[in-house]
């Protein structure tokens, strides 16, 4: 089994935690992440975009001129798409773009993710985080001392409304419940923050 050291507020060791192999020991499958990542994109898409077509544009139906002998090219609605202020052809209408991948395959992508993230040191598992109250700076200042500067993503469960509001002010933060880890933000943050006893949460929601 993989295992992670675990750390102290000062980002001291202070032991060690088994982690899952099937969870954080898995082969990297890259075209199986990108894929997961691409449906994630695609369901966040909002899909609002839209135009409006010859028929819904303002304007009479009335024939602007007759057919013949008038010297100009023939034309039968000022609606037309070839007209100034005439309709669309093709432009976009509202729709959505999310469409759902199997949950085994999805599971194997998170798998995947986690697993590269804690072969290239990116996992931190401390023995627990708290902060006096629930201040940003408070917060800011722990990270700093853990040496998480970067984007960083902590995994809490229920009940931590602390560290909740603490977090909503930090760029470049962002909380997630074990059950809600997903693969795109496991990418998009350089840094994951496990307090030790979310780990076993983590391994029962998604091994």
């Amino acid at each position: 089994m993989p295992t992670v050291d675990v750390v102290d507020s000062q980002r001291k060791k202070v032991g060690k935690v088994e982690l899952h192999a099937g969870l954080f020991g898995a082969a990297i499958d890259g075209p199986l992440v990108h894929e997961a990542v691409v449906m994630q994109q695609a369901s966040a898409r909002q899909g609002t975009a839209s135009t409006l077509r010859r028929g819904e544009v303002s304007g009479s139906g009335k024939k602007p001129w007759k057919q013949k002998h008038t010297g100009r090219a023939r034309a039968g609605s000022i609606r037309s798409p070839v007209w100034r202020h005439g309709g669309s052809v093709f432009g976009p209408k509202p729709r959505r773009y999310d469409y759902a991948m199997p949950k085994k395959k999805y599971h194997g992508a998170l798998r995947s993710a986690l697993s590269a993230k804690l072969a290239s040191g990116e996992i931190l598992v401390v023995s627990d985080l708290t902060i006096e109250k629930p201040k940003t700076k408070l917060l800011a200042k722990t990270l700093t001392h853990l040496g998480l500067s970067a984007k960083t993503l902590i995994v809490v469960g229920e009940g931590r409304l602390d560290l909740e509001r603490a977090a909503r002010n930090l760029p470049g933060v962002k909380l997630v419940k074990p059950e809600q880890l997903n693969v795109y933000d496991v990418l998009r943050y350089d840094m994951i923050l496990i307090p030790e006893r979310e780990v076993a949460r983590i391994q029962e929601a998604w091994s």
